[in-house]
């Protein structure tokens, strides 16, 4: 079932989000070389902290418990990322996923950064991905259903040679990080027959493209969580919490 939200519920919905905008404010202000994936993730975790927030991520059941306030993946990782003692690299990126809960309400964002100097490959496949992101907040309030979002931010992705990782899709998001609908950013019959939702004010949902140079073919890292591309080809992933209203799009996780 897809719970449509009020304006009173939006509203404190984006407190969450701007939260996890804050969050996103740090890493970029961290992220260099020689900073490690551990280092990202104590800042965000000491703001959730001293805001009394809960971080959505940690404790995430799984083969073991996810240990962490982010999710931290680097160069051929797509998300799911463990932070550690891993130390970025001048050239690499690294995709940032958080999420925070204030006062029962959720934010989610992800956002891939630069480290240092990149070359031109992963300059345009952040590009793209970002790009692929706007294009579903600019259509979200002019289109019908969300199938017809969904081809367009794959059109986008894949007139650039990239591919779409279909193994991974948003979600709604409410009171829990993860709720209905499910979100792909990519089209396909089986979803337009089975998953696909109208657009109407109300809806908030947590859009995030993820995005690879290669094959989309993912393998499981054996600490149970991190997922990478088999070819070892570079990805990207940018997610925002948006609300759809009768007035337009609301970034929770945006700029305010």
């Amino acid at each position: 079932m897809i719970t449509l939200r009020s304006k009173r519920e939006i509203d404190k919905m984006q407190v969450a989000g701007q939260l996890v905008r804050e969050a996103h404010r740090r890493v970029a202000a961290l992220v260099k070389p020689g900073v490690t994936t551990a280092e990202l993730d104590k800042a965000v975790d000491d703001l959730f902290v001293e805001n009394d927030a809960i971080a959505l991520f940690k404790g995430v059941p799984g083969k073991v418990p996810f240990p962490a306030a982010t999710c931290v993946s680097v160069n051929d990782e797509v998300v799911h990322g463990i932070p550690g003692k891993r130390i970025l690299k001048e050239g690499d990126i690294v995709s940032v996923d958080t999420g925070a809960k204030i006062g029962g309400w959720c934010g989610d964002s992800a956002w891939t950064y630069a480290v240092g100097e990149i070359n031109d490959e992963a300059k345009k496949l952040l590009e793209v991905t970002e790009r692929a992101l706007q294009v579903a907040i600019e259509l979200l309030p002019v289109k019908k259903r969300w199938s017809q979002v969904a081809k367009a931010m794959q059109q986008e992705v894949e007139s650039a040679g990239f591919s779409v990782i279909t193994t991974l899709v948003g979600h709604g998001i409410g009171t829990t990080m993860h709720e209905e609908p499910q979100v792909p950013n990519y089209d396909s019959r089986e979803f337009r027959e089975k998953g696909d939702f109208d657009l109407r004010p109300g809806l908030v949902l947590a859009v995030e493209p993820m995005v690879a140079v290669g094959r989309e073919d993912l393998y499981l890292h054996s600490d149970g969580w991190t997922l990478s591309t088999k070819d070892r080809s570079l990805t990207a992933h940018f997610e925002h919490t948006l609300a759809l209203t009768s007035s337009g799009v609301r970034i929770l996780t945006g700029d305010n």
